[in-house]
């Protein structure tokens, strides 16, 4: 993760509210803030990518904990690289109407690491060490079709075996 962590909002879940997750965001200096319990909408951003990233690539099944690690690289080596380098998603627009209304409009699509490198000064967000050129290079060392392909081919594995050794045990 490229960035200098400020802030944490989660939901009350016990994936985020237990001693682990509180000593880690201590020692990073990160403030937790948490969504008001059972107001799925206070936390739309996360809703959302649940919906249309994280269910849609890992389903909606119970992951038992023993396959945490795989799915930890999983995603560090395949998904967060094809999220964040590959795959465009809408940039939202606020347009507000001749009565004040707010509305969001989505006219331009991009990928996560296009926008980022738009912002002004984007390499000043980067946590020391890291280099925006570095990050290029990620981006450009293969087609979003073949980040896609790759991607996709890792997580029918990863599902074949744990389905395999869930049959195993």
């Amino acid at each position: 993760f490229p960035f200098t962590l400020h802030g944490f909002h989660s939901d009350n879940g016990s994936e985020f509210i237990n001693h682990t997750v509180e000593k880690l965001l201590n020692k990073l200096l990160v403030e937790q803030t948490k969504s008001r319990p059972r107001h799925s909408n206070d936390n739309g951003l996360v809703e959302s990518k649940n919906g249309a990233v994280i269910r849609k690539h890992m389903g909606y099944g119970y992951i038992a904990s023993e396959h945490a690690l795989e799915i930890q690289v999983f995603y560090e080596r395949y998904l967060n690289p094809y999220l964040n380098f590959h795959r465009p998603c809408g940039q939202p627009e606020i347009v507000v109407d001749a009565k004040g209304k707010e509305k969001r409009i989505y006219r331009r699509y991009a990928t996560p690491w296009e926008t980022f490198q738009n912002l002004p000064q984007a390499a000043s967000y980067l946590k020391p060490g890291q280099d925006m050129e570095v990050l290029k290079r990620i981006a450009d060392a293969e087609s979003d079709t073949d980040s896609a392909r790759k991607m996709k081919g890792a997580k029918s594995k990863l599902f074949v075996d744990i389905s395999q050794e869930k049959r195993r045990a």
